[in-house]
């Protein structure tokens, strides 16, 4: 599967009109370096912003374009931004960039960091100088080797053309930027998680508030977003609010345009840059060219292994964070997953719960005990070693795990599949239910009260 696969070619005919992520990208899949970059209107809407706007400005252009974070919260931008200090005294803020994509089935950010280094850094560009933040740092995934060297160079490019550093186009603003790979571990998706890490801490959830923006690394203000929301800026400063919100579907609530993919036994496997509101069905059948011969779809999840699953008569709910939750789960990360005929869903369960698992920080009692419980269960189910009871205290456990009951979203998230799964396929979890053999003491099972 290509990163720059993007689908048949009468259906994509990428321009800066209609792709403001993708439409630089090079047909070889080769980086686009500062020379090409300048040559294709790179930078300019970073000069646009330095030279023809106030700071502020820039903070209310993003808010309202309606940008929306593309990690898989879908918090807005603009808010965000908002929430940073406006005291002129604190002089010391820091912007990160959220690149830790560790979620199951996703390679959007990837796929911009390895090939659009550039359309990054200027995003990050433009939001210090929106911010006031004087250090950003990119947290990558440790795993990224090739995307941390692309980086690296075009960091060093910048810098030496004087968009990077002290006195950034002649405007006084300096700007440092630094790559740092981390050390691989789901959690770091967190924000504050990933702030722990950056400070060289136990990468733990911290309790909010307080929020980042107002303690965030070493304890100054902060500001994280992911690496497909900075990506977006430069198209929003440069084009305008009208222009980005005229990119979305009809009947979308959210604006611009998303990447979004489809992996597994699809005939075409790949990543496309789409607008908001698209629906399901024409991703899967009409870019990912639909399941290959002999499978049959038999459920399908919209944005990364913590979202929950849904059916083929869903496939027709559009594509943004509103239509997929009028279907009873999150868009997440916009990158689907196909799951045929041929899966046995316990066991595909059982292994993202044991990947869930392990990913916990460990900080709280639900997540850290709940989710090994979980796995458990389903390993004895898997094996057709199940009690009667198993699933309702699968199910329990669901409930226990849910939002609002953990420190952080991790649980939440590693529990929505699993409660999905038993919604639509509970027969395949009875199935290995077996009543306890004579003299064969049963597994022990945790005690879930109400399940």
């Amino acid at each position: 599967m290509s990163l720059t696969s993007f689908g048949p070619a009468n259906l994509i005919k990428r321009s800066a009109e209609t792709h403001p992520l993708t439409w630089r990208l090079r047909d070889d899949g080769e980086p686009v370096w500062l020379d090409e970059y300048q040559a294709k209107d790179g930078y300019a809407a970073a000069r646009k912003a330095f030279a023809d706007m106030a700071q502020d400005d820039i903070v209310q252009t993003v808010k309202d374009a309606g940008l929306k974070g593309r990690g898989g919260a879908g918090f807005p931008t603009g808010v965000k931004w908002g929430l940073m200090p406006k005291d002129e005294s604190m002089n010391i803020r820091y912007l990160l960039c959220n690149a830790d994509e560790m979620e199951p089935n996703t390679w959007k950010d990837r796929m911009l960091m390895e090939q659009l280094p550039h359309l990054m850094i200027e995003g990050m560009l433009i939001s210090a100088r929106a911010l006031k933040t004087y250090r950003g740092y990119i947290f990558l995934r440790g795993e990224y080797t090739t995307a941390a060297v692309h980086l690296r160079r075009a960091v060093e490019e910048a810098k030496a053309a004087g968009l990077l550093g002290k006195n950034i186009l002649g405007s006084g603003f300096d700007f440092e930027l630094f790559v740092h790979t981390g050390a691989g571990r789901y959690i770091c998706g967190e924000e504050t998680a990933l702030i722990n890490s950056l400070e060289g801490r136990r990468a733990n959830p911290r309790s909010k508030p307080p929020f980042p923006a107002a303690v965030g690394v070493w304890g100054k203000p902060t500001c994280v977003n992911n690496v497909e929301t900075l990506c977006n800026v430069p198209a929003i400063i440069g084009n305008g609010v009208d222009w980005y919100k005229s990119l979305a579907r009809e009947g979308s609530e959210d604006h611009g345009t998303k990447l979004m993919g489809f992996s597994g036994k699809v005939k075409n496997p790949g990543l496309w840059e789409l607008p908001f509101g698209v629906t399901a069905r024409e991703l899967f059948e009409d870019y990912a060219g639909g399941m290959r011969d002999g499978f049959k779809l038999k459920c399908w999840q919209p944005g990364g292994a913590g979202t929950g699953f849904l059916l083929p008569e869903h496939l027709d709910a559009q594509m943004y964070a509103g239509g997929i939750a009028k279907v009873g789960t999150r868009m997440g990360t916009g990158l689907a997953m196909a799951v045929d005929d041929s899966v046995n869903m316990v066991s595909l369960l059982r292994n993202m719960e044991q990947f869930f698992a392990r990913e916990s920080c460990g900080f709280c009692t639900p997540c850290r005990d709940g989710l090994p419980w979980s796995v458990k269960l389903l390993m004895a189910i898997e094996h057709g070693e199940g009690q009667p009871g198993d699933i309702e205290t699968l199910l329990g456990l669901v409930g226990f795990l849910g939002p609002g009951k953990t420190f952080c979203a991790h649980a939440p998230g590693a529990v929505e599949p699993l409660g999905s799964a038993i919604k639509y396929f509970r027969p395949e979890f009875e199935a290995g239910i077996a009543q306890a053999k004579p003299g064969v003491p049963p597994l022990a099972r945790p005690i879930v009260i109400g399940a």
